[in-house]
């Protein structure tokens, strides 16, 4: 099934952003950051699910929560720690009402990234201590684990590190899962699924020096859910897919029938459909 994330449309509140999506002929809806909170919001979602019967995924930073921060469940500030447990915790239960079967977070980092710099580069700071933030991560993870059950499928997320904070850091990789060679540190011995970000790991391999193409094989068959944009290799770009796109050439060589895909371009209208139709044409 492919989804398209809400963020690829600009609203004050989740129900308007859900609203334009359906209007231009999406069903299958991830929600994601980008939106305010307000009193009916789940009210809102339920009500336009059962009106035009829409698949939903919660996604990382949705439901957004009342104080804004940055989501950080490898954080050794207790606090940052505590309200992001605490998020996914309110994620997983607005997911079981939804009906969505999968929820995603983004793997840990060694800071607490000021919440006007996310996604973009990123001023040098100290950084944790990477084993006890694992650890801290680690813990986290387990929690949510077993507070989710069989409820809900938890999936850690690939971060991005971009060429400019790569730098920016001394060349000293900050994000944990960026590739395949510290995944196994961020999963540890918890069994979380992982979610691929395809335009995260085409950033972060040419941030690190690494093989595109031999990272995707390596990751890609190991995982049920998959993220898709494009970009230009230094940054997270969220450009829409066109045939000529190095994610788009590279997973025309995998079978992507049963997995779930999320389109999270930040374009037009047109440019939205245009990319789910070559997606939708591979499968």
């Amino acid at each position: 099934m492919i989804y398209v994330s809400s963020s690829c449309v600009k609203a004050e509140h989740i129900k308007d952003s859900v609203k334009q999506l359906v209007e231009a002929g999406f069903f299958n809806i991830e929600l994601s950051g980008g939106t305010e909170p307000y009193p009916d919001l789940e009210k809102d979602l339920l009500m336009l699910q059962d009106k035009y019967n829409i698949n939903y995924l919660c996604h990382n930073y949705f439901p957004p929560p009342q104080t804004p921060f940055v989501l950080n469940l490898a954080s050794l500030d207790k606090e940052v720690a505590r309200m992001s447990l605490d998020h996914c915790k309110n994620a997983i239960d607005l997911s079981q009402k939804l009906g969505a079967k999968k929820f995603a977070f983004h793997a840990g980092f060694l800071i607490n990234i000021p919440i006007d710099q996310i996604g973009k580069k990123i001023s040098k700071k100290d950084m944790f201590d990477r084993h006890e933030a694992i650890a801290q991560f680690l813990n986290n993870v387990r929690q949510l684990l077993d507070y989710s059950g069989d409820r809900i499928e938890l999936y850690i997320e690939n971060n991005v590190i971009s060429e400019a904070n790569f730098k920016e850091f001394d060349e000293e990789n900050l994000f944990f899962f960026t590739h395949e060679g510290n995944l196994a540190e961020s999963k540890g011995d918890t069994g979380i699924n992982y979610l691929l970000d395809l335009a995260h790991l085409s950033v972060s391999c040419n941030s690190l020096g690494l093989n595109f193409k031999e990272e995707l094989n390596s990751l890609i068959n190991g995982t049920d859910y998959i993220h898709l944009s494009a970009n230009d290799g230094r940054a997270d770009l969220n450009w829409a897919i066109t045939k000529d796109s190095t994610v788009y050439q590279n997973l025309k060589d995998y079978d992507i029938s049963n997995k779930t895909i999320t389109l999270e371009t930040y374009a037009d209208i047109d440019k939205i459909r245009e990319s789910f139709q070559l997606i939708e044409d591979l499968r």
